[in-house]
């Protein structure tokens, strides 16, 4: 196996300029870290990761911590990250929480004895102490999609998406359509992101002079055995919502079976909609009307940030707009009107409804 004497006799330079040039050194001129780059793709030559994480203290490794890593969108999330840091010169080691505090901190602790030179974390069911003791101790933390309170207090980055513009173009959508009686399932009140859209979601229908009675706000998890308990308690009741709202796309999944399970469909029985569009909603029968997070974008910054605050750069948090997609799950006539997910599944025409 070639090594580093090697490469600095095949490129003509010095083992030190070898080292320096696949670093990044700015004393490196781009003549010999050009000669070191093709004298190493040449011999293919690998440096020995563990032997240089000793002389820098880096690992050139992230930790990613997702919460489900069976929802379709934080798997795209995960691959965004992945693809982003791989341009940048890291790896990623990916935990999956699977929505659990603790599995959540099993994850964080591993990473943290692996060395790990920064994490990213999408925090579930509210976090935990562990979280925001990991970033006071000095490892660079990103939040991503969701973060806990007390994060601004330890300068940990957030990037997210905000989708209260298109809650509110959603309810108006809904109103349009003549639907007045609409229902929430709604996920765990300890995420950001679950409190955060019910909130978006009343405000919304207050603007259109109406009410959220408590008996339309299904509690969910996130998970899609979740969407179809709220979904069955909706349709028990004396007077049924006429659309419901999914917080998640794995809630509006269970939703759509509970629907189906009871010989009724969407949407001439009941208008469904969903938070987080995915590539499944343009194939189900009828595609599904969702609000959908540029998930990709959100991936990729959040690994800029942390890369950012890794090498010593100021890293600002991220909010970036959620839109909706119309489809025909709620009474809508005609064609697509939306675009579906931003990696090119959705075969409709790129459009803002």
């Amino acid at each position: 196996m070639p090594g580093i004497k090697d490469v600095a006799a095949r490129a003509g330079v010095s083992v030190a300029t070898v080292s320096r040039a696949l670093n990044r050194h700015p004393s490196v001129s781009e003549d010999a870290r050009a000669r070191v780059l093709a004298a190493v793709e040449e011999l293919g030559y690998r440096p020995n990761a563990v032997a240089r994480s000793l002389r820098t203290d880096q690992t050139r490794t992230l930790g990613l911590v997702i919460s489900d890593v069976l929802n379709p969108y934080f798997t795209e999330l995960a691959r965004a990250v992945e693809e982003e840091a791989r341009a940048l010169g890291y790896s990623v080691i990916i935990g999956n929480a699977d929505e659990r505090p603790d599995l959540q901190d099993h994850h964080i602790r591993n990473l943290r004895d692996r060395r790990i030179d920064g994490l990213l974390v999408s925090p579930t069911d509210g976090g935990t102490p562990l979280l925001l003791d990991t970033a006071r101790a000095g490892t660079p933390v990103v939040f991503v999609d969701r973060w806990i309170p007390g994060a601004d207090d330890v300068d940990v980055p957030v990037v997210r998406s905000d989708g209260r513009d298109a809650v509110r173009e959603l309810v108006a959508h809904l109103h349009r359509l003549g639907h007045r009686r609409l229902a929430i399932i709604a996920g765990p009140a300890a995420t950001t992101t679950g409190s955060e859209r019910v909130e978006a979601f009343r405000e919304a229908l207050a603007a259109h002079g109406l009410e959220l009675p408590d008996a339309y706000i299904g509690q969910g998890d996130f998970q899609a055995e979740s969407g179809r308990r709220a979904t069955e308690r909706f349709l028990d009741l004396p007077e049924p919502p006429e659309a419901v709202f999914a917080a998640d796309n794995l809630m509006a999944l269970g939703a759509l079976d509970a629907v189906r399970s009871r010989g009724l469909r969407v949407p001439h029985d009941i208008a469904l909609a969903a938070f987080d569009d995915i590539p499944w909603f343009v194939h189900t029968d009828p595609p599904v009307t969702a609000i959908a997070q540029p998930t990709g974008e959100l991936g990729r910054a959040a690994v800029r940030a942390l890369v950012d605050r890794i090498e010593g750069r100021a890293a600002r948090s991220v909010t970036l707009p959620a839109r909706l997609v119309v489809r025909r799950s709620c009474g809508e006539d005609g064609p697509d009107t939306g675009t579906g997910p931003e990696n090119g599944t959705d075969p409709q025409k790129r459009s803002n409804p």
